[in-house]
């Protein structure tokens, strides 16, 4: 493939350089995830402090950190497709980090609620800029194996914000939990800032491809108009309520069922979270990589077999009366979900031209916090409360479960209806008109 000027084309890569970018934008990410679950573990809590109701917990977790979230994305993307990528991340990390910290100094709901709506800022403004990062550091072809070790940050993040915001609560309260797990993400973002190269914007693109941003109204056209990333971009936001329930929920229905501390459920859910978390994304980077050099649909039909797949180990948990056997059944139902998100993630930034790259992910992650958090986290806090009279202690598990079983069906049909919009090979130029 011929070049243009300031083009690296498929066949060089630059050097172990672009691992250490990954592996700093990777931290980033668990450190986003830790910030914004950490929340999970401190629920019961907060829930006595203030006398809240599971669906003002809802509402804290979900609408309070999702409506600023997909609010600031937007701008944020459109600055990220024309300017410093790494200097976005670097001052998003360090304004949600603060605000994290700000939560531990809540009042009552209200004031909380503020507190997370400006974690929400902060962490708007740096996924568009991450991926956008990770696909001009790595190779088309390489871009699911990428994607799959950047979803490890997710993973550690979840582990992170529930096994040490556990134990700091235990060790301290839930205040200082927020303010201890806040502030050492100022300091990442300062190694990023110093640090961290900007990479050449469309390093991969085919050549000839147009590097320069379109006007807004033409980028929405192009992105709506994209069956590929719409199909797409819809099935994660439908299927990440299942992660967002899992994430959220798991905490407090361990908190119920079992009777145990916090600082237990910190360390043994942690702990279960990173052991099925590390090997899930990356062994999914991997198998997504192999399958799609046979057949790009797999970028779609991998993530809707996961969505469905990931339930039974789930049920079984949830109905698990052994302690050994709920956290055992839980860690294979969270490796087979998060397996699924390099397939979504790769497909996203194959399908988009490069200029628009951060606004897709905005607009994904738009879905996904709209759909897949304040939405589904009310949902099933609402379901909760209502069931509560009738199932005690249990309702929680029931609505949790009952929310990730429609999503799960309603995924895999869009993901089977995303794949036939590819076709076997060649997808990213029909999208492109090539």
């Amino acid at each position: 493939m011929a070049s243009t000027p300031g083009r690296t084309t498929e066949g060089s890569r630059p050097g172990a350089y672009r691992w250490y970018v990954l592996g700093l934008l990777t931290l980033t990410s668990a450190f986003s995830v830790a910030d914004r679950l950490v929340f999970s573990i401190l629920l019961q809590d907060i829930k006595a402090a203030f006398s809240l109701t599971d669906t003002e917990l809802g509402l804290l977790g979900g609408a309070a950190f999702s409506i600023i979230y997909v609010i600031a994305g937007f701008p944020a993307a459109r600055l990220a497709d024309r300017s410093t990528r790494k200097t976005i991340v670097a001052a998003a990390i360090s304004f949600w980090s603060l605000m994290t910290a700000g939560c531990g100094l809540a009042t009552g709901f209200w004031t909380l609620f503020l507190a997370r709506t400006g974690v929400g800022v902060g962490e708007g403004c740096s996924g568009p800029s991450s991926q956008s990062l990770v696909a001009d550091y790595f190779t088309r072809a390489e871009l699911a194996k990428a994607m799959g070790f950047l979803t490890i940050g997710a993973s550690m993040g979840t582990a992170g914000g529930l096994l040490i915001g556990g134990q700091l609560a235990e060790i301290f309260d839930w205040r200082w939990a927020f303010v201890l797990m806040g502030l050492p993400g100022v300091v990442l973002g300062a190694i990023i800032y110093v640090t961290m190269r900007e990479a050449p914007r469309g390093r991969y693109a085919p050549a000839g491809t147009d590097m320069a941003q379109r006007p807004l109204g033409e980028t929405i056209r192009s992105l709506a108009t994209n069956r590929v990333f719409t199909g797409l971009a819809l099935g994660w936001a439908v299927q990440i309520m299942i992660g967002y329930a899992l994430a959220f929920w798991m905490a407090p229905v361990m908190l119920r069922t079992f009777g145990i501390s916090t600082g237990d459920v910190g360390l043994y859910l942690g702990l279960t979270f990173f052991l099925g978390g590390i090997p899930g994304p990356i062994l999914g980077g991997y198998v997504t990589q192999w399958l799609c050099l046979r057949d790009e649909r797999w970028r779609a039909w991998l993530p809707g077999v996961t969505s469905l797949g990931c339930l039974i180990p789930l049920a079984l948990s949830l109905t698990s009366e052994s302690f050994g056997a709920f956290l055992g059944w839980f860690g294979l139902a969270y490796a087979i979900y998060v397996a699924s998100q390099a397939g979504i993630m790769s497909g996203i930034q194959a399908a988009v031209e490069p200029a628009s790259r951060g606004f897709a992910v905005a607009t994904a992650l738009f879905f996904n916090n709209l759909i897949g958090q304040a939405l589904s986290l009310f949902v099933i806090g609402a379901m909760s409360d209502a069931l509560t009279p009738m199932q005690g202690e249990s309702a929680l598990a029931i609505a949790m479960f009952g929310v990730s079983l429609a999503a799960g069906i309603a995924s895999l049909a869009i993901f089977v209806w995303t794949a036939r919009q590819m076709g076997p090979s060649g997808y990213l130029e029909k999208m492109r008109g090539g």
